[in-house]
């Protein structure tokens, strides 16, 4: 599953209140043992979100427990049928793909302001 560009900025969003110790994640024991999303969920999160505490709790929940969880079950899985041999070629195969994705956003996100701005004299 591919992220959306409004799960790329929640990311960076929720690494900021992560960094400055307004949210934390925690793992709660069970049979699956899953993630938690902890702290305050006041003003200043749903400014930095511009969502509910809910949509917040929803989207945490998408992007760790399902995404994030189901990809490392995915590679478990390949590398227990076909061993580890071949994830330094997908490791480097993503670092590529996220690159390249990076200079297309940024190609195109230059290209936007250029328009913006209009015609040079």
């Amino acid at each position: 599953m591919k992220l959306t560009e409004k799960d790329a900025a929640f990311l960076e969003d929720l690494k900021q209140l992560m960094e400055s110790k307004d949210l934390w994640v925690e793992l709660k024991p069970g049979k699956p043992s899953h993630m938690v999303l902890k702290g305050t969920y006041g003003d200043k999160i749903h400014k930095t979100f511009r969502m509910s505490r809910q949509g917040v709790r929803w989207r945490f929940q998408r992007l760790f427990s399902h995404v994030y969880v189901e990809a490392f079950e995915t590679i478990l899985m390949i590398e227990k049928t076909f061993g580890t041999q071949l994830r330094e070629h997908a490791i480097r195969i993503s670092r590529e793909r996220y690159g390249a994705r990076r200079e297309t956003q940024e190609c195109t996100e230059e290209s936007a302001i250029r328009e913006k701005a209009g015609p040079h004299p």
